[in-house]
């Protein structure tokens, strides 16, 4: 017997649709490329989305073809996220911080149709256009007087001239849940990038869970600043959540500098942001110096890569904002845990609280998750023993675009890569990626443990900790460190630096100071590139 219920598809265009009926008036705030603030409401988000779907209707384009955008966060960016999805198309996000011959090949990949554009972006597609096959028309996100005469372009137009022709009374098309609606390649330092495909369902699922008091908490009440690009897993999906809950959005462009992000936090009231912890420690660095304070962010998710404590301890104690500590991935649409109390955990003290919080948290509602061990027998939960982290749930890929890589799954779960424990209470921490785990002496040790032991030191900007080869232990570890501007710190200083923080085994066997680390698309450690620039290192003599 089925439920008496009313059938009605989970698509994206009922979100914008909510949100212009209930929260017509709430504000959407855009630093733009032009320099200048941009301000207006979902009521208008809705209506230029509708544009949007028109224009594409009018290409001829089919359903499920593959609109792409190289764009800051913004609100043009925005209106496609929901016109093009909401239209039957899919939105690819393509990540502009790769190099112009991986966006081509990936655009090529995708088939892509259209290509949207901030001007920032321009010398890119001048680079790539001449290779990709697919792609029928290039939209300048600009206005039509800021279109450039002598592009080299083939059917470039302004976006606003692009929509102006059409219609806001677009009627959005129903059509199955299950269809594609986004797509985001993975980062791709090994190999080319494959690509995780969306669909309607698991992105307002998606929404739905990140929303979640125990979870990011977003609410009407809310004025949230997705610094994560949106280029980057949707910006981890908060466009949608934002569109669920009615919250205020605010778009930092291309001005993500700390002391951009900042004035901008403090002139819009914004409540909650959310980024990776490189954009936060330009902000923290940008405010300390000058005794700044926050009048209203009261919450911040940090994901991407882990969060070090002393970035914890910073924003709780001098600042006053909950650090949400999270972890997920591309495969994952991305969420997959995020670090919030119990409420037996209320009466610890802060010190206490403070190991959770270091955690990447409980798996959220749609999310279920295991560790197994070599085996691949699965390892009991007790916050100590670690294994290869493993999840399943309905907005996790079972395969890849085009079924590169073949079969991703393991008897129905997908192997994440990272090595991770689970305490009783659920709470998981990523102690490594499964190809950055030191092995020595036939222990494991977390190069994760090791760089934030590193970044404590008041002289170190950024640190990394690889693995080198050892005639007896097998590997040991080595911290390659970037001292912050006019500090100075040795080597036999910052080795003492680790006594009594870690077992005396897992001690750095060196310190290598560099300029700079190398960094990905993503804003994480390449310590693929990393071990390259080492490949001729040799560790000192005892």
């Amino acid at each position: 017997m089925l439920g008496l219920m009313q059938n009605q598809p989970l698509l994206i265009s009922s979100l914008i649709e909510f949100a212009e009926r209930h929260h017509g008036d709430a504000e959407i705030v855009s630093r733009r490329v032009e320099g200048d603030l941009h301000r207006y409401t979902y009521r208008e988000v809705a209506g230029r989305a509708r544009q949007v779907a028109g224009a594409l209707d009018s290409m001829k384009l089919q359903f499920s073809d593959r609109v792409a955008t190289l764009a800051w966060n913004g609100y043009r960016h925005l209106e496609l996220y929901f016109g093009v999805s909401g239209s039957g198309r899919v939105l690819h996000t393509l990540n502009p911080r790769l190099h112009p011959e991986q966006i081509a090949w990936i655009a090529n990949h995708a088939e892509d149709q259209v290509l949207c554009f901030d001007m920032s972006f321009l010398p890119i597609v001048k680079a790539i256009h001449g290779n990709c096959s697919t792609i029928k028309q290039y939209v300048a996100l600009c206005d039509a007087d800021k279109l450039p005469a002598d592009s080299g372009i083939p059917n470039l137009v302004s976006y606003e001239a692009w929509i102006a022709a059409q219609s806001s009374d677009y009627a959005w098309p129903s059509f199955d849940e299950n269809s594609a609606s986004s797509m985001c390649y993975t980062s791709g330092t090994t190999g080319n990038p494959k690509a995780a495909l969306y669909s309607h369902r698991s992105t307002i699922l998606h929404a739905y869970a990140a929303a979640l008091p125990d979870v990011m908490c977003l609410s009407a009440r809310d004025s949230i600043l997705p610094v994560v690009p949106m280029f980057h897993v949707n910006a981890w999906g908060i466009p949608y959540s934002a569109a669920l809950t009615g919250a205020k959005l605010v778009f930092p462009g291309p001005g993500l500098d700390g002391k951009s992000v900042y004035e901008l936090i403090e002139a819009e009231k914004v409540t909650y942001a959310a980024g990776v912890p490189t954009v936060w420690q330009m902000m923290l660095g940008h405010m300390k110096p000058a005794g700044l304070k926050f009048s209203t962010l009261k919450r911040t998710v940090i994901g991407g890569s882990a969060c070090p404590p002393t970035m914890i301890h910073a924003f709780q104690e001098d600042y006053g904002v909950e650090v949400l500590h999270a972890w997920g991935m591309t495969e994952m649409s991305p969420l997959g845990t995020l670090c919030t109390l119990k409420n037996k955990h209320l009466s610890m003290s802060k010190e206490e609280q403070m190991k959770i919080r270091l955690k990447q948290g409980r798996a959220i509602y749609g999310v279920d998750m295991k560790i197994v061990g070599e085996d691949g027998k699965e390892i009991v939960w007790d916050g100590k023993a670690y294994g290869d982290l493993y999840v399943k749930g309905p907005w996790i890929v079972a395969e890849y675009f085009k079924g590169e890589g073949g079969d991703p799954l393991v008897d129905g779960w997908f192997p994440t890569g990272d090595v991770a424990t689970i305490d009783p209470d659920g709470y998981m921490q990523i102690t490594d990626r499964s190809k950055d785990v030191i092995k020595s002496g036939g222990e494991w040790i977390s190069s994760i443990d090791i760089e934030n032991i590193a970044v404590a030191h008041p002289a170190v900007a950024m640190a990394a900790c690889i693995g080198v080869r050892h005639p007896k232990w097998d590997e040991r570890p080595i911290i390659v460190v970037v001292k912050k501007p006019g500090a100075e710190v040795t080597r036999e200083e910052l080795i003492k630096f680790y006594e009594g923080k870690t077992a005396k085994w897992q001690i750095p066997d060196d310190v290598v100071f560099v300029d700079a680390i190398p960094m990905g698309a993503t804003g994480k450690i390449l310590k693929t590139r990393l071990r390259e620039m080492l490949k001729d290192y040799t560790l000192p003599s005892a």
